[in-house]
C-alpha cells in the first residue's frame, strides 16, 4: 500500500504507545491520534461541548473522556457516550506504513 497524497505524516507507531494519545497541530484540525490496543485512530482534539484538549482527557474502555466536563466520546466513531457534550467528534482516517502513521483530512 503506498499512502496517497493526502495524508499527512504524525508519527512514528512506538511514539504512541497502546493505551495512549498525542495530539498533532494540523492544516484541517487539531488531531488527537489514539492508540487503541495497536489500533490507530484520529480524531478532533477539541471536546464539542467547550474547548478543551481531548487528549488530556483519559481513555477508558474505548473511550475517552474530556478532562473538562466529563463527556465520553467513542474513538472508534467519534460518538458521545456521555453528557454533557452531544454533537459527536469528527474521525478522520489513519494509514499505517513502513512504521509511520499518516492521517487525512476527513
Amino acid at each position: 500500500m503506498s499512502v496517497e497524497s493526502k495524508f499527512i505524516r504524525v508519527a512514528r507507531v512506538e511514539e504512541i504507545p497502546p493505551g495512549t494519545v498525542k495530539a498533532f497541530e494540523l492544516d484541517f484540525d487539531r488531531v488527537a491520534v489514539v492508540n487503541l490496543d495497536g489500533e490507530f485512530y484520529a480524531i478532533s482534539d477539541i471536546c464539542t461541548h467547550e474547548h478543551a484538549y481531548l487528549s488530556e482527557g483519559e481513555i477508558i474502555d474505548g473511550t475517552i473522556e474530556c478532562p473538562l466536563h466529563g463527556s465520553r466520546f467513542d474513538i472508534r466513531t467519534g460518538r458521545v457516550l456521555a453528557l454533557p457534550a452531544v454533537v459527536p467528534v469528527k474521525t478522520y482516517p489513519v494509514a499505517v506504513e513502513n512504521g509511520e502513521i499518516y492521517v487525512a483530512p476527513a
